[in-house]
């Protein structure tokens, strides 16, 4: 591994370590708190170290940065310690993997989107899909899945470079803020989703590109990218105002493609005889006549 890979790795590791334990307060962990003058809100170095079972110097060896051989039952007792979540345990554990040369994964992640799946895409007719990567290019969509996205596909960001990316949409482009009804947790999330990204592939220049634009360019991003939060992505209820048909909430699917690494299909299915199925049902006719466009009161 690089001198400047160990270096990030450790920055990574250093910075997760550190944010999640200042999240827990004493109390949160069972601990008891003696005298009034701590120094930090959430727990000491000390305090993570005998909840994990270790001594204060190995922790702070850990917290430094050093996860290099740390075994599985250390990285175990580790995530029991800062109370970490299913996301966050994978993501230590991928730091881990990154930390040690010996035990890294090759993270190869497809390019294109191939023919079968093109073909899948275009046989769902009557709900929104697409397929994307890791990084938020969105790399193919049916056609309802363009309609519903039509923002980021005609957002000017996307005029003069490609693929479209929702990320650098919500991030940059003033839009957004309209076609999110929750603004916030669309950013949160995003931030959370390529945060968990870093970890199972540190080395993704293109990925490391994008974050570096985005810090760069948006205080939203750089804020939340110092929480050092991540999440999975997988299902959930999406919240949008399609300028054509108005407010929409979408339960979703998000499903890895297993022989394409890094890709992922998406997909919306609401329930029939509500609000959005109807919504959807305008933009699907509008979108397959290439009629005028509706309004949200036709």
């Amino acid at each position: 591994m690089a001198d400047r890979d160990k270096k990030g790795v450790a920055a990574e590791v250093r910075e997760f370590l550190s944010t999640r334990r200042a999240r827990i307060t004493p109390d949160q962990a069972g601990l008891p708190v003696y005298g009034g003058n701590r120094r930090v809100a959430g727990l000491r170095r000390e305090e993570v170290a005998l909840l994990a079972g270790m001594s204060v110097d190995y922790y702070v060896r850990l917290e430094r940065g050093n996860l290099s051989g740390a075994s599985d039952s250390v990285l175990e007792s580790l995530a029991h310690a800062l109370q970490l979540d299913e996301a966050e345990r994978t993501h230590l554990y991928d730091l881990a993997r990154a930390a040690t040369p010996s035990g890294r994964r090759a993270t190869v992640t497809a390019s294109r989107v191939r023919p079968t799946i093109l073909r899948l895409l275009d046989s769902m007719t009557d709900v929104p899909a697409y397929v994307r990567n890791a990084r938020f290019d969105i790399l193919a969509a049916n056609t309802l899945g363009r309609a519903l996205y039509a923002p980021l596909f005609d957002s000017p960001l996307f005029a003069q470079r490609g693929p479209v990316n929702s990320a650098r949409f919500l991030f940059l482009d003033p839009a957004s803020k309209d076609f999110w009804v929750d603004w916030d947790k669309g950013a949160d999330d995003s931030v959370a989703f390529l945060r968990t990204e870093t970890g199972r592939a540190p080395h993704d220049k293109a990925l490391t590109d994008l974050i570096g634009e985005l810090t760069a360019r948006s205080d939203d991003f750089a804020h939340r990218w110092a929480r050092h939060d991540v999440k999975f992505h997988r299902s959930g209820v999406k919240k949008l105002h399609h300028p054509l048909v108005g407010d929409l909430a979408l339960p979703y699917e998000a499903m890895d493609l297993p022989s394409d690494p890094g890709l992922r299909l998406n997909f919306y299915t609401p329930e029939s005889d509500t609000p959005a199925r109807e919504a959807l049902g305008l933009l699907a006719a509008w979108a397959g006549t290439g009629s005028a466009a509706p309004t949200a009161n036709d």
